[in-house]
């Protein structure tokens, strides 16, 4: 009886709690005012591909350049397996060093050095370490900072009777050890030897030392070294200070790896995510499509683990079973290199994408789930979208094997949203031909891709407008004004505020390059350049965080008025139903102040104190490595009234942030 009472009074607290939840989520909705429009709460978020020295070199916090010996002449002229590696044997040593593929650490990793150190002169006139050995230059040299704890490691062979002990240090251009520390092979297999570094001074050019201080001859692969303090602390992670640049954009999403990267320079070049999980000594190397070498460290797990710490949804992209139409140079001759999987390999290659999905979201128990919690993971990635194809040529041989990829995940993982692409342009053959294919297929979303002029972004502000909301809806994956200067950056403004008012049609949105290195950029429109030691974002990067930070799900017309004749202005309105804030965008892309009239009567609850941020200044400035804050974005606390006029400063964005009391 008594058993009976306590489940009634449990089961009668749970409705009441049921009712009060019900309740609440109620209220918060009413508190959305009526006559606006949905729109998408992921609107925007990052596109990275490895383009302009993005990841290696980037990103990517490994200090070691071709650290596994698999540079080769066919990424650059004039590489090879020793290239940014230099044989040092001072003290009068002498020895020899060679690079083998007899016998290496993995069949995916197949080059690896041996050094001979034949004879160490321990000569008392000699001052300093005297020994046989290789120096690593980095990417542009090594940053270093004193006091910073640096990981080493390394995979050695011993191929002498006796031991051979190794001084690992980090060295000045001028030869001052900054730090240091010895290790010795103990194995005639190979096996992974770890020290630590910590240097005294701080250096932006260091390079890492490696050197045999005893007679004995040996064999080395996957030469590594990691700052500590790399971002979240993660092992093989990434440059901190990179990283959370991008992370405070507070994106919606990330798509991966690519780009062009992703169907790569010819089938041999195609980008495939298994080949980037596990250990780092068993990920295949290969050919950057953009002219230099990718080592797969920053490989899916990495991807997928950055977006978890940052809080976007992970959208990879993968081949459509065709390389880039513009393989071995064809764009010359008008891009007719496009090569296709063969019918008889489409199988197996179905079965890779559908394990990349049981990769991201399978049970630790899965095959391929059980990878995933291998690598530190064993909870799924929650993976959503899955992009195929890019910007690919729109031939019988494309559609065919989209078609098979496409039918596949939708009947095997209907819970997924495949994203088909529609070419590399915003109008034209391949635009037109991959709708029909969307329409015909009725894909649930594509991916639009547009590098254009600024003026066009400021005379097609309705481009959106009438697209027909039954068909696919649109991820806007690549698009960029060419240029950084501000007018580029205001000009995408006025886009994004177009981007907003059909939130509904258009799902997702990313700005295109993401990076770009000083020095080595193939690509001069970027959001964010830099260097070893510094980040300079462009009047882009700050266009896109302004929305980003400050984006809604609920859109409301008629809130700002203006000339709407004036194609220099534009403006959005909208709401984040989850904090009650009232976000309005002001865009003026003129050479003078302009006026816009403000009505928030629609929106009840709002507090009189806001924040306004704007960016503004002359059309024609850049932000420099010499002068990386030239263009900001600036904030002041501002006073809004039901109705309020704003004079919009020339080439600005203006922003403001109304609160609503709950």
């Amino acid at each position: 009886m008594k058993l009976n009472e306590h489940l009634r009074n449990h089961r009668t607290g749970f409705i009441l709690l049921f009712i009060l939840i019900c309740l609440w989520g109620t209220a918060l909705e009413a508190q959305v005012p009526s006559g606006g429009k949905k729109i998408s709460d992921e609107l925007l978020g990052l596109f990275f591909e490895d383009i302009n020295y993005a990841a290696d070199g980037g990103i990517y916090a490994e200090m070691v350049q071709n650290r596994s010996f698999e540079y080769d002449p066919t990424e650059q002229q004039g590489w090879n397996p020793f290239s940014f590696w230099e044989y040092m044997e001072p003290g009068y040593s002498y020895g020899r060093i060679s690079v083998e593929t007899s016998d290496p650490v993995h069949g995916n990793n197949p080059h690896y050095m041996v050094v001979d150190a034949e004879f160490i002169g321990n000569y008392e006139e000699h001052e300093g370490k005297s020994g046989v050995g290789i120096k690593n230059l980095g990417f542009d040299g090594m940053v270093v900072n004193a006091g910073d704890t640096y990981n080493f490691s390394v995979f050695l062979k011993q191929l002498s009777n006796a031991p051979v002990t190794l001084d690992i240090s980090l060295q000045g251009t001028d030869g001052t050890v900054l730090a240091e520390n010895k290790i010795q092979s103990t194995s005639k297999d190979w096996k992974k030897y770890t020290t630590t570094l910590v240097p005294s001074q701080s250096r932006d050019t260091t390079h890492l030392v490696i050197l045999a201080t005893t007679k004995g001859k040996f064999a080395m692969d996957v030469v590594s070294l990691f700052p500590e303090k790399t971002f979240k602390n993660r092992p093989n992670g990434l440059r901190a200070d990179m990283a959370q640049l991008l992370a405070d954009m507070e994106p919606k999403f990330v798509r991966f790896p690519g780009g062009c990267l992703v169907h790569g320079d010819g089938l041999h070049n195609m980008y495939r995510w298994k080949n980037t999980i596990g250990p780092i000594e068993q990920r295949v190397e290969q050919r950057n499509i953009w002219g230099y070498h990718q080592t797969a460290g920053l490989g899916y797990f990495e991807y997928f683990q950055f977006c978890e710490d940052i809080g976007a949804k992970p959208l990879p992209v993968v081949p459509a079973g065709v390389s880039c139409q513009n393989s071995g140079g064809t764009w010359r001759i008008g891009g007719k290199g496009q090569r296709a999987l063969p019918m008889d390999e489409m199988d197996e290659y179905i079965q890779e994408v559908l394990d990349l999905i049981e990769w991201a979201n399978g049970p630790a128990t899965s095959e391929w789930g059980s990878k995933r919690a291998a690598a530190g993971h064993p909870e799924p990635f929650n993976l959503e979208y899955v992009g195929i194809g890019n910007e690919d040529k729109m031939t019988p041989e494309f559609e065919e094997r989209f078609t098979m990829l496409y039918q596949a995940v939708k009947q095997k993982h209907p819970e997924i949203t495949v994203i088909g692409t529609v070419g590399p342009f915003l109008e034209g053959e391949d635009f037109e031909k991959g709708w029909e294919i969307s329409n015909k297929l009725q894909l649930p979303m594509v991916d639009e891709h547009y590098y254009i002029e600024p003026d066009w972004y400021l005379g097609n502000q309705e481009r959106y407008d009438t697209y027909d909301r039954k068909k696919a809806q649109v991820y806007l994956g690549e698009y960029a004004s060419w240029g950084n200067k501000l007018y580029n950056a205001i000009a995408e403004a006025v886009h994004l505020t177009a981007i907003e008012r059909n939130g509904d049609v258009v799902k997702m949105a990313s700005y295109a390059p993401l990076l770009a290195k000083k020095g080595h950029t193939q690509w001069s429109t970027d959001m964010v350049f830099f260097d070893n030691t510094t980040l300079c974002p462009t009047p882009n990067f700050y266009v896109q965080k302004l929305f980003m930070k400050n984006s809604g799900d609920h859109y409301y017309d008629n809130v700002i008025n203006f000339s709407k004749k004036d194609t220099t202005l534009a403006a959005s309105t909208v709401m984040d139903s989850k904090t009650g804030d009232v976000i309005i965008k002001m865009v003026n892309a003129g050479k003078v102040p302009k006026s816009m009239e403000v009505n928030l009567s629609k929106f009840k609850n709002r507090v009189s104190n806001a924040k306004l941020t704007v960016l503004t200044g002359d059309p024609e400035a850049e932000n420099t490595f010499d002068n990386p804050d030239n263009i900001v974005p600036v904030t002041e606390e501002y006073g809004v009234d039901k109705k309020f006029m704003y004079s919009a400063p020339a080439m600005s964005l203006s922003v403001i942030r109304i609160k609503t009391k709950t």
